[in-house]
């Protein structure tokens, strides 16, 4: 008797012969309550392949698949760049693509569906997006797409889902489809999501982002989540031919006195504790150093909030505010998005321009209104807060005003991204910072990544 695979709910069952070889690999476990040899999924291939290697005879009743075949209805055209990046990821189907936002990630998957001909669950981290995608997908794959979020869950050979309702789906869907295409993929390493990834047997996977990289460095894990990046191309290799030419313009504001004084003093008193701790952060992760201190210690509890009001008060400076009123004005007539870090902020912004506010307090439908106003051109400003990072349908801008407060290369990227469709003229983004401060450098390094 052979090597026989079944699926349960997430994990693969080995049955039959099975040599001491096999069983020692790390990743097989023994089940007493079956008593069998079980696996995560997603080591499903490299069982496989490591019993194919010793001779073994495999049956492999692993798949259910929702459809046998997926075929495109009509051809699909791309890029050079969009084209060099679906060759290098059909060489082993595995892998992420990272390209900027508004380069067309959405198609490269598209033609990675279409030529592999699989049945494919997409992953997207909003709602927004699976209406987006369920329509990208429809022209290509017309009566072949469905989507389950929410009170829709209806399956099709090609399915649009949610993290959130992949993350509770993935044991009874895992095995209907042997392609899984990750948008925004960044979001996949978190401790709950990952588990769709290893909770699933499809051999081929693809991940979209525009920056991989996560400031917990969990990102190291995609690669056996869904594979190395087989491709990458930045905002400034495009930028001009395929999308929209662009400056990038930091505009530095200052704090008025009193603002400088409670700075310095929150500041040194910060790394004041720093040093008595001979604390060094060196990446975004090392600052989780601090915050565990804090829960049982009380300097690095009054390092931690001297810390959080040096940003807020960076974050909320009236200059910034004041700041705006120029850029409005050297733009008059142009299509412009602000993006600011807290609600207050954009608030102040709303309040002073008489700008409409898009941020998550507003309610559903009248953030839906604002923004297809925006689109429609009847207004032409919106002042917005994270809400509008990712995962929602915004119209193309001719300028973004970013205010400061993201050490974030990736959000930086995808706000900046939303002036980027082509046009007969340059986008202007604009980074307003605080002269003096720690946002200067962080500003410094981004733009050279970025321009």
């Amino acid at each position: 008797m052979g090597l026989v695979l079944t699926w349960d709910r997430g994990t693969i069952l080995l049955d039959g012969y099975l040599p001491q070889e096999l069983k020692r690999l790390s990743f097989l476990k023994y089940d007493g309550r079956v008593g069998k040899y079980r696996a995560l999924a997603v080591y499903y291939t490299r069982v496989i392949a490591t019993a194919k290697s010793m001779g073994l005879s495999v049956e492999d009743r692993v798949w259910n698949l929702h459809c046998s075949e997926v075929k495109a209805a009509s051809e699909i055209k791309l890029r050079p760049y969009q084209h060099e990046a679906l060759k290098s990821w059909l060489k082993t189907k595995r892998g992420v693509v990272v390209m900027p936002t508004g380069a067309g990630k959405t198609h490269v998957a598209i033609a990675a569906i279409a030529e592999l001909r699989e049945p494919a669950l997409v992953v997207v981290p909003t709602v927004e997006l699976v209406e987006q995608w369920r329509g990208r997908l429809w022209q290509f794959f017309p009566g072949r797409v469905g989507v389950w979020y929410g009170e829709e869950k209806r399956e099709s050979c090609i399915t649009v889902i949610t993290y959130d309702s992949a993350y509770a789906a993935v044991e009874t869907l895992g095995n209907r489809y042997k392609l899984l295409v990750f948008d925004e993929v960044h979001h996949l390493p978190s401790p709950s999501y990952r588990q769709i990834a290893e909770l699933s047997p499809a051999p081929h996977r693809l991940g979209l982002t525009a920056t991989p990289e996560r400031a917990d460095g969990l990102h190291v894990d995609l690669d056996w989540l869904v594979g190395p990046v087989v491709y990458r191309i930045s905002a400034s290799d495009i930028r001009g031919v395929w999308t929209a030419d662009y400056d990038i313009e930091v505009v530095k504001v200052s704090l008025k006195e009193d603002e400088k004084r409670l700075y310095r003093e929150l500041e040194g008193k910060y790394l004041s504790y720093l040093r008595k701790k001979g604390l060094k952060f060196k990446s975004p992760s090392d600052f989780q150093k601090l915050i565990y201190l804090s829960g049982r210690d009380r300097g690095a509890r009054e390092a931690l909030e001297a810390w959080h009001r040096m940003r807020q008060l960076l974050f909320e400076t009236e200059a910034k505010v004041d700041a705006v009123g120029e850029i409005l004005a050297r733009h008059r007539g142009s299509k412009i998005l602000i993006f600011t870090e807290y609600t207050s902020l954009a608030r102040a912004v709303s309040e002073r321009y008489l700008i409409p506010l898009v941020t998550h307090d507003i309610p559903p439908q009248e953030r839906e209104q604002v923004m297809a106003m925006f689109r429609r051109g009847e207004l032409k400003a919106v002042v917005t807060g994270k809400v509008l990072d990712e995962g929602v349908d915004v119209p193309d801008v001719d300028v973004v005003v970013i205010l400061g407060g993201t050490s974030s290369t990736r959000q930086f990227i995808q706000r900046m991204g939303r002036a980027l469709r082509l046009k007969p003229h340059k986008a202007k983004i604009y980074e307003v910072i605080t002269a003096s401060t720690r946002e200067v450098d962080t500003a410094r390094r981004r733009k050279r990544g970025v321009s």
